[in-house]
């Protein structure tokens, strides 16, 4: 028997494999790194400068006008009264040209700074960088891989102040292409 025909099959099958084991290393690699930082924008920041996605590496928030009403869950996980004004942000995290996450964003603006909420209702600034002068810290509620190929993991966490007060729920959806670049 001729073992060539044998061989040249199982290269294709590691051909094939092999980036799903590299994204899978990636993503749990990725996955690690935000479960074990305070702060997203961290790192992402240091992956798009590892990846070399942007000189400087630099996370820049795009927002879209999207509105999206806090549902009883929301209220809930965020300890709001039933009257208390609850603010939505979508954006997109972008590092140069390249999308790494989308993120939703319910937070109590009365927990906040007013030059805080200036800040996040007129810049580019991600939520986290807005927000670091609270000293906050996260409480991951779930990090899944996803079926989702343009989007593989999803990251649901609370922030909350040095006073364990809720003030912001994320919902982070990571792109593909954070991961598909990374180093293995």
């Amino acid at each position: 028997m001729n073992a060539k025909p044998i061989l040249l099959v199982f290269a294709a099958m590691a051909l094939i494999a092999g980036p799903a084991w590299a994204d899978t290393s990636a993503l749990e690699r990725l996955k690690a790194d935000l479960l074990g930082n305070l702060s997203a924008t961290q790192v992402l920041t240091k992956w798009c400068g590892d990846l070399r996605l942007a000189s400087p590496a630099v996370i820049r928030a795009e927002r879209d006008a999207a509105v999206k009403p806090p549902t009883p869950e929301v209220m809930a996980l965020l300890a709001a009264r039933p009257d208390e004004t609850i603010r939505y942000r979508h954006v997109r995290l972008m590092c140069g040209t390249h999308l790494l996450s989308e993120a939703d964003n319910w937070y109590r603006p009365s927990q906040l700074t007013p030059e805080m909420n200036a800040e996040l209702d007129t810049t580019d600034t991600p939520f986290g960088t807005a927000v670091r002068p609270l000293g906050f810290h996260r409480k991951t509620l779930g990090a899944n891989a996803t079926a989702d190929q343009r989007t593989p993991l999803q990251v649901k966490a609370l922030l909350l102040t040095q006073a364990e007060i809720p003030f912001s729920l994320v919902v982070e959806n990571y792109s593909r292409d954070l991961i598909a670049g990374a180093p293995p």
